[in-house]
């Protein structure tokens, strides 16, 4: 392959190779049960040492792969290729009459929200403040108030990407491959940063709502009758998990199998309290932290986990939730079966229903909620657990969303990919990729193959 130093414009120091000092650093990410293992790693401090990087590649006719905050790795880069970790390029520029920022490839969510709140704004993010805003804005974006502004990724004004023959691109709504990049988590090329806008919004009602094992059958029953009478400027999930019996976890929760509710309005204390009495009319709680908040403390709703560890996951889009979808839901991961999932189910409809005004390449828009099965995982195949969840809500899936399918590389294969799409989007998708990246260098991800 040559001297990559040769190729690529990095100062010495930030490019590894497979043994070198600091190479098993730069590829730690969140995601454990995988390890990309590339020939080089390239540390891009800027959009050139990604351009640069890239083009070397191309060169080489080597595979190129991304990492910033590494939530997303499914397909690791192993036995050759090039990875590009971008979590240098941590840059934010905040336009406050605009409403917009401006956010390079590395930076997560956390802290995007504390430099728009400084504003008075907020990014549209999602429930951990770790993922990488431009990640998650490739795969969709379903945020904490989805319902009333829509996927992350209509709300892109901008996309600066490198594509697969080395040239910078400045990409605005209209051009040929920028809905196409929204919604493909990185087929076409490196994103090397977004322009995307952001909201008035400076506090939100929110918290759990945590019944324990007695209630959680009722309170499925609730929220899914609840959900049909809520205003679209409030968003909520509901999952069901086993917390396990370990010191770490607290008492009240400890050893228990539990239904959370979480809630997020984008209104007053006294507008959400109204709103949630028929949630709290359910039954004693063994966790209820609703409350008004600054919108700096939002990652409190959902509590995700924050250290790295190894999962898998499987969605399915609903075209409606149904008392028997929850029946065969309970049938399988409820109270007393062995399924060792997190079940979550987020309430979907609203502005999420609503055409992408960008042209995103985000399907699956007459979904009423989707349904998410979270399992701890080693990364060497779908757990048969998660397997037994799709099947159980096939009679109701019209899709999945790509952006919550976590691990299970195994399965990443192309009849995955397409049922992210409608056949429409997915053809246009081959052709573009043909054109732009004909010998599918971006591979590493729930791959759209050239036409």
């Amino acid at each position: 392959m040559g001297n990559a130093k040769q190729f690529i414009s990095s100062e010495a120091g930030v490019i590894f190779r497979l043994g070198d000092a600091g190479y098993d650093e730069e590829l730690a990410g969140f995601q454990t049960a995988y390890t990309h293992r590339p020939a080089v790693v390239v540390a891009a401090r800027h959009a050139e040492d990604v351009r640069a990087a890239v083009e070397y590649a191309a060169r080489h006719e080597l595979p190129v792969a991304v990492q910033a905050t590494g939530h997303g790795l499914s397909v690791p880069a192993d036995g050759g290729g090039v990875l590009i970790s971008t979590r240098r390029m941590t840059e934010i520029s905040i336009d406050a009459q605009a409403r917009t920022a401006r956010v390079a490839a590395g930076v997560p969510a956390g802290d995007l929200i504390r430099a728009a709140a400084e504003h008075g704004l907020a990014p549209l993010n999602g429930s951990s403040p770790s993922v990488g805003v431009v990640g998650y804005h490739l795969g969709g974006g379903i945020g904490l108030l989805a319902r009333e502004f829509g996927y992350a990724a209509d709300h892109v004004r901008q996309i600066e990407l490198v594509t697969a023959d080395g040239r910078m691109r400045t990409l605005t709504p209209g051009d040929e491959l920028f809905g196409a990049v929204l919604g493909t988590g990185g087929n076409f090329g490196v994103v090397t940063a977004l322009e995307v806008d952001l909201v008035p919004v400076t506090t939100v009602y929110g918290g759990q709502l945590m019944f324990d094992t007695p209630l959680v059958e009722p309170a499925l029953r609730a929220w899914r009758e609840w959900t049909a009478t809520v205003p679209e400027q409030l968003t909520s999930t509901i999952a069901m998990l086993a917390f396990p019996d370990i010191p770490q976890v607290p008492e009240p929760m400890r050893g228990r199998f539990v239904a959370s509710i979480r809630v997020a309005f984008n209104g007053s204390r006294e507008e959400g309290e109204r709103l949630v009495a028929p949630l709290r009319a359910v039954g004693d709680r063994l966790k209820d932290d609703l409350r008004e908040m600054p919108y700096t403390e939002s990652h409190t709703i959902h509590s995700d986990p924050d250290h790295p560890h190894g999962y898998a996951a499987t969605n399915a889009m609903l075209s409606e939730l149904t008392p028997e979808t929850l029946s065969a839901l309970l049938s399988v991961a409820g109270p007393g079966r062995p399924m060792q999932v997190v079940l979550d189910i987020r309430h979907l409809g609203g502005a999420l229903a609503e055409p992408s005004p960008n042209g995103a390449a985000v399907d699956h828009r007459a979904a009423t909620h989707v349904v998410r099965a979270i399992a701890m995982s080693d990364g060497t195949a779908s757990p048969a657990s998660l397997a037994a969840i799709r099947t159980a809500l096939a009679p109701w899936t019209i899709g999945h969303s790509l952006n919550f399918l976590y691990g299970a590389g195994a399965a990443a294969d192309e009849a995955q990919t397409r049922a992210g799409y409608d056949a429409k989007t997915y053809a246009r998708l081959t052709e573009l990729k043909q054109q732009y990246d004909p010998h599918n260098m971006f591979r590493f991800n729930r791959n759209i193959r050239p036409s």
